[in-house]
């Protein structure tokens, strides 16, 4: 049976088949399997004309003797064979998935930022999930398909010829029609089973938006519309489905009918052979149940088309993730310290290279060890994309920024963000104890001693004394059971245990109450001793000491300047901080 494949999808399944490779050894007992289960049950089969022929109709006492005996045998080594098939290709179909998701998820930790910005959550788990299952199913399904089964049906075809070749001629002609009915359904299959995927994203972005921004939905009343939305993307999803059902099911039940009518052909071909004598009962019985026997595994082949179409749709999905390009990483130097000077020199930035407008543009100014530079303006002046830039989670286009007169692309990016902390407005805490989500990643590491002190300097224990469980309390999804002002002190702690010259504060207090803040501040003063520090403050009052102050509208640098020497300028900054000030 011919299988359709354009070259493209015939290109990403020897891809896939590369993730096959390293079982061989398991993939080799699964075809010597395979193999055997073909040859036993065609054994089964052909052991039906001794049974007819001499147990029945000649009445051998010999047959009747050594018959059982020989069924016994053929369903033993039937068993232990079907075994071998499925633990082989079991073990080799979940090894795929394990590589895979892991291959996928090294590579969501290697991509841009921007890659996530323009590509939602839903989406990207679904191609964990769901994609990856469909592979498994094409690889372990499609081999199990393609090999023994069209094995069974060759060994079926031989043992028909032994039988009776007149009789197989009659048969013959159903397999043309068979073969133009699988091309012409794997064409509809690999269009529906797209579809399919991109709905399953859909129904998984929505499930996700839905339990993060549940308290959204609550006290906004978003029952109605977040159910139409899932109603909307689930009926798009299961109308697919239903078409590749309807589509797989014809293309069964047309296969069935055309072999019905070889069945009809041989029971009248077999009638004639048998009234001149030139078929026996048991001939004829054997025959007859070779072809039965073709009958199921002719129904996969002809289902295969949507496994095999569906893994491949499944397969391109993914491997478009695999192959997007990584963070660019082209830097070679290496520094373990650093002394702390940082300058920015007419640094300009767009999110997309051919777009008109830059977000930021021009910005110059020097920032050396201890000091602290302010970034303030009106949302959307590029305040928070101008410190993203340090770090490297955006590339700018012109100009440059040094450390310690050394261009930041001139570092490796895993050294360089080793120089560099952030405390966000919007803390990220995982699902794990508190004393986990301080000592993240490499802070590991980190001594006794050093924890301690993180903990006792961001004022940590003052609220994990409450817990019965202290440092050890799970904090839920994303910090749940815990208040703002607590997560920001579990993420300015991280940051202190860090101990890295350069600090990030993206709007750190902006979120809390005025009692909270205050006491966030003291421990953000503590944070920012000995550190080139670049903030971005929403609350005016939170950077009046600072060393330089920059005020960005449409980002550009229109002021500069200490809080003193701008509010005696008495033009933007003072505006902004008249204003703050008034309506506080």
């Amino acid at each position: 049976m011919e299988i359709s494949l354009k070259r493209e999808a015939l290109e990403t399944y020897k891809r896939l088949w590369g993730y096959v490779k390293p079982y061989k050894l398991i993939g080799f007992i699964s075809l010597m399997a395979m193999i055997g289960t073909a040859l036993i049950e065609m054994t089964m089969v052909a052991l039906i004309e001794p049974l007819m022929d001499e147990a029945l109709v000649a009445k051998n006492i010999e047959a009747t003797r050594w018959l059982p005996i020989a069924f016994i045998a053929v369903f033993l080594l039937r068993g232990i064979s079907g075994f071998a098939t499925e633990a082989s290709l079991g073990w080799i179909g979940r090894g795929v998935i394990s590589s895979l998701r892991r291959e996928v998820f090294e590579k969501f930790l290697k991509l841009p930022v921007k890659f996530f910005e323009k590509n939602s959550n839903g989406r990207i788990l679904s191609k964990m999930t769901y994609n990856v299952e469909m592979i498994s199913e094409s690889v372990t399904n499609v081999v199990t398909i393609l090999i023994r089964d069209i094995l069974t049906v060759i060994a079926a075809i031989g043992l028909m010829i032994y039988q009776s070749p007149r009789l197989f001629v009659s048969v013959v002609v159903i397999f043309p029609v068979i073969t133009i009915l699988i091309n012409f359904l794997g064409k509809v299959f690999r269009r529906y089973s797209e579809r399919i995927q991109d709905s399953v994203g859909e129904v998984t972005q929505v499930t996700q938006e839905v339990l993060s921004g549940q308290r959204i939905v609550k006290i906004f009343d978003g029952y109605d519309f977040e159910m139409n939305r899932i109603n909307e993307v689930d009926e798009k999803n299961r109308l697919q489905n239903i078409k590749l059902i309807r589509s797989r099911s014809l293309g069964v039940a047309i296969t069935q009918v055309v072999f019905g009518i070889g069945v009809a052909a041989v029971i009248y071909f077999a009638g004639n052979e048998s009234i001149n004598g030139n078929l026996s009962p048991g001939s004829f019985m054997s025959f007859f149940g070779a072809m039965m026997l073709m009958l199921q595994p002719i129904r996969r082949i002809t289902n295969v088309n949507a496994v095999l179409q569906r893994g491949i749709a499944a397969s391109e999905s993914l491997f478009s993730v695999l192959d997007e390009p990584a963070e660019k990483d082209q830097g070679a130097l290496e520094k373990l310290s650093s002394k702390g000077t940082l300058e920015f020199k007419k640094v300009t930035f767009s999110y997309d290279d051919k777009a008109n407008k830059d977000v930021i543009s021009g910005i110059s100014f020097t920032a050396k060890k201890g000091q602290s530079v302010a970034i303030v303006g009106h949302s959307g002046s590029g305040k928070s994309t101008l410190i993203n830039l340090l770090p490297r989670f955006y590339d700018y286009q012109h100009g440059e920024i040094l450390i310690d007169g050394v261009s930041i692309k001139d570092f490796k990016i895993k050294n360089l963000r080793e120089k560099i902390s952030i405390v966000n407005q919007d803390i990220i805490l995982f699902n794990d104890t508190i004393l986990n989500n301080l000592t993240y990643g490499e802070l590991r590491h980190k001594s006794e001693i050093e924890i301690q002190t993180a903990i006792e300097l961001a004022k940590i224990d003052q609220f994990t004394s409450e817990f019965p469980k202290g440092l050890d309390t799970i904090v839920g999804d994303r910090g749940a059971m815990l208040s703002g002002g607590q997560k920001q002190r579990i993420a300015i702690g991280r940051a202190i245990l860090k101990n890295s010259p350069f600090l990030l504060l993206d709007e750190a207090t902006s979120s809390l109450d005025t009692k909270s803040e205050s006491q966030i501040q003291e421990a953000l003063k503590e944070l920012m001793k000995n550190r080139t520090t670049l903030v971005v403050a929403h609350r005016l009052s939170t950077i009046e000491n600072a060393d330089l102050i920059l005020v960005l509208h449409n980002g550009e640098i229109i002021e500069r300047g200490t809080h003193n020497e701008l509010i005696e300028r008495g033009e933007h900054y003072a505006d902004l901080h008249r204003l703050q000030f008034k309506s506080s």
